[in-house]
C-alpha cells in the first residue's frame, strides 16, 4: 500500500544555500513551501513571500468588542435594568463607566490575540510529517531545511526532485504524511 506523500524536503549547508534555493523555487513557480534553520534568517522570511497576517484586525475586533459590551454592560445595569437615582444625578454617568470599559477592551483585545494566534497558526499541532524524517532533527542545531509540499499545484514528484537537486542540495527525502 502506497503512503501518501506530503512533499520533498531538501537539505543545504548554509543559509546562503537555502535564500538562494528559496528564490529558485518562488521563480519556478512553487508557493506552498516552508523553510527551516536553527536561527532566524530574516532573508529567507523575504524570499518565502511572507504576508502580514490578520493578526492586527482580530484584536481591534476582540477590543471593540469589550469597549461596546463594557459600556453597554455598565448602561443596562445602570439606566435600564436597575436605575437607582442618587442626589438627581444623570443614570448615564459616562465617566464612571471608563474603568470598566477600559479593563473590558484590554481583556477582550488580549483573549482574541490568545485565541487569534493559536488559530491563525494553526496550533496545537503535537504531529507534522517532518518529525519522521531523520536529518530533520538538525533544524535546530546545524540544519538548513526548504520543504515544498506536495499540494503544491505546480509540484511533481520527478520535477521537484531535479529542481531540488540542481540549486546544491546536500540531501532530497520524501516526506510520507
Amino acid at each position: 500500500m502506497a503512503t501518501k506523500l506530503y512533499g520533498l524536503l531538501a537539505e543545504f549547508d548554509s543559509p546562503t544555500a537555502l535564500v538562494l534555493a528559496v528564490r529558485a523555487a518562488r521563480q519556478e513557480g512553487y508557493r506552498r513551501m516552508d523553510a527551516f534553520t536553527p536561527f532566524p534568517v530574516e532573508a529567507v522570511a523575504e524570499a518565502l513571500g511572507f504576508h502580514h497576517t490578520g493578526m492586527p484586525l482580530v484584536m481591534l475586533l476582540g477590543g471593540l468588542t469589550g469597549c461596546v459590551g463594557g459600556f453597554f454592560l455598565q448602561y443596562w445595569c445602570a439606566v435600564i435594568d436597575y436605575p437607582i437615582n442618587i442626589a438627581g444625578r444623570p443614570l448615564n454617568s459616562w465617566p464612571a463607566f471608563i474603568p470598566v470599559t477600559f479593563e473590558m477592551t484590554v481583556l477582550l483585545a488580549s483573549l482574541a490575540g490568545v485565541f487569534g494566534l493559536l488559530g491563525l497558526c494553526g496550533l496545537p499541532t503535537p504531529y507534522h510529517p517532518l518529525f519522521h524524517v531523520p536529518r530533520f532533527a538538525h533544524a535546530t542545531r546545524d540544519g538548513f531545511f526548504l520543504c515544498i509540499e506536495a499540494v503544491d499545484p505546480h509540484f511533481d514528484l520527478e520535477r521537484t526532485r531535479q529542481f531540488l537537486a540542481s540549486v546544491q542540495s546536500r540531501e532530497v527525502t520524501e516526506v510520507p504524511q
